[in-house]
């Protein structure tokens, strides 16, 4: 079954991130074959997500199916005009489904690394491909989030350029030659932007700490 579905995904074609927009804008008109393509675009995203658990092959293919409803549900709530990377904005449903999954198949109402899954497996080992623990995914996410929206109130050109840059892995010369100005430039606009969004976040951190 595992090595079947790797066949699809090895067919399954690669957006550009024009194409991407395209897509978003023409399923915000109705357009369900612009949404069928995006959700089948993503179908890899949600399989690396369940491969990082690295559980045997029944299992993981019961997180896809899990990791795919996440993705629907990031699709409905998903705004392309936010400039965010869908993939970003989807991972953390899609883990957080096989997650739920995982811990409503054991039937556990309480969380113990030590504890082993239904594959014998212990969570601690489960959990070993991001190297942190449930509450430390939690906090992340929530983190995670902030930066998000800190991106979002970022003036177009930074936000461009972070995206471009930590979100979607393009070079800065790259970005250099896509809004056309210098590559100084696009380091200085990455060197704002990432000053602003410490500035937001250290701001955030420290209304945490006083609640």
């Amino acid at each position: 079954m595992l090595k079947e579905y790797l066949a699809e995904l090895q067919k399954t074609p690669l957006l550009s991130r024009e194409e991407e927009t395209e897509l978003w804008q023409l399923y915000a008109g109705g357009d369900q074959e612009a949404y069928n393509k995006l959700m089948t675009s993503y179908q890899p995203l949600v399989f690396k997500t369940a491969a990082g658990f690295k559980l045997p092959e029944q299992q993981t293919m019961e997180l896809v199916q899990e990791g795919m409803l996440g993705l629907l549900e990031a699709a409905e709530r998903y705004d392309y005009k936010r400039g965010i990377a869908f993939s970003v904005f989807a991972v953390h449903r899609i883990r957080g489904r096989m997650l739920d999954f995982l811990h409503v198949e054991d039937g556990a109402r309480s969380f113990s690394l030590d504890d082993t899954n239904a594959a014998g497996i212990a969570w601690a080992d489960v959990l070993a491909a991001s190297g942190r623990t449930p509450f430390e995914e939690a906090e992340l996410n929530m983190i995670t989030d902030r930066v998000a929206q800190a991106l979002q109130r970022l003036p177009a050109k930074e936000q461009q350029v972070l995206t471009g840059i930590y979100l979607e892995d393009r070079s800065a010369a790259d970005m250099a030659d896509s809004i056309h100005v210098s590559l100084g430039h696009i380091y200085r606009l990455q060197k704002q932007g990432v000053k602003r969004i410490r500035g937001m976040l250290s701001h955030f951190m420290a209304d945490l700490k006083r609640s």
